[in-house]
């Protein structure tokens, strides 16, 4: 039986994690990374994955996991979208921009799922999925099969900046990094009241750690930049974090907080 050829392009370390599970999973997996955003300047590959410089047209499936550059993002699609044959399907990170406005770069639009991608998230036992009007049913049906076959579960979420968890874990991140702007508490204990108030396996600030500050704030500017709203405007604290390499907001002299 043919294994499943599957190519994916964009940002580390989300490029690794879905490569990763990939290969795990038996797929023949080639890869791209993008030239910017990388949080190690040479990121290690997965044993097993081919580095390409171009998309190779007769794959099954293509990723493009790119949060944080929308131009980055927009010049691999319009590649993937030249090369590959208008039945392949793309699947798109869809937390900072919808799958309706990635659309409207392809020439193929009805190839396009939106997928709920951000660091970490894989651990998880979900994928979510969104579409555009121009979405074609067979497409998404597609979309859901590699979910299972990933060993994951496939839910459809409604074509919106953030998604559903995504959002909600950024926003909850960003409320955390106010509440350290505010000198409310101090990280350790922000994550401590969280995880024994609530049970969640993590902390506000563990989450950030994991998923990248960069990572978060694309996202929660997003939201701020589509809804207007002042709820989801960033933490002065999390735009900082996000500019600056080596931040950790865990030490105070760093950071402004005192103990």
């Amino acid at each position: 039986m043919a294994r499943t050829r599957v190519c994916i392009l964009g940002e580390s370390p989300l490029v690794e994690e879905y490569a990763s599970l990939c290969l795990n999973k038996g797929f023949d997996v080639c890869l791209r990374l993008n030239a910017e955003g990388a949080r190690e300047p040479h990121p290690k590959l997965p044993r097993g994955a081919r580095k390409v410089s171009r998309p190779p047209k007769n794959v099954n499936l293509a990723l493009e996991l790119t949060n944080i550059s929308a131009e980055s993002k927009q010049r691999n699609l319009v590649e993937l979208d030249a090369i590959l044959t208008p039945r392949t399907p793309v699947l798109s990170s869809s937390v900072t921009l919808t799958v309706s406005e990635q659309s409207a770069w392809l020439r193929h639009p009805q190839r396009l799922v939106g997928i709920g991608a951000l660091p970490s998230l894989l651990e998880g036992g979900l994928i979510e999925f969104a579409y555009s009007p121009a979405t074609d049913e067979s497409v998404l049906k597609g979309a859901d099969q590699f979910a299972r076959d990933l060993g994951k579960e496939p839910a459809h979420v409604q074509d919106s900046v953030g998604l559903v968890l995504p959002r909600i874990l950024c926003m909850l991140v960003n409320e955390a990094y106010f509440a350290l702007t505010e000198s409310v508490a101090l990280p350790d204990d922000i994550d401590t009241a969280m995880k024994l108030g609530t049970n969640y396996p993590f902390g506000p600030v563990e989450w950030a750690e994991r998923i990248g500050l960069r990572q978060v704030y694309a996202v929660v500017s997003a939201l701020h930049r589509t809804l207007g709203e002042d709820r989801y405007r960033a933490a002065p604290m999390l735009q900082k974090a996000a500019a600056l390499s080596g931040f950790d907001v865990r030490i105070p002299s760093r950071n402004g907080l005192s103990k």
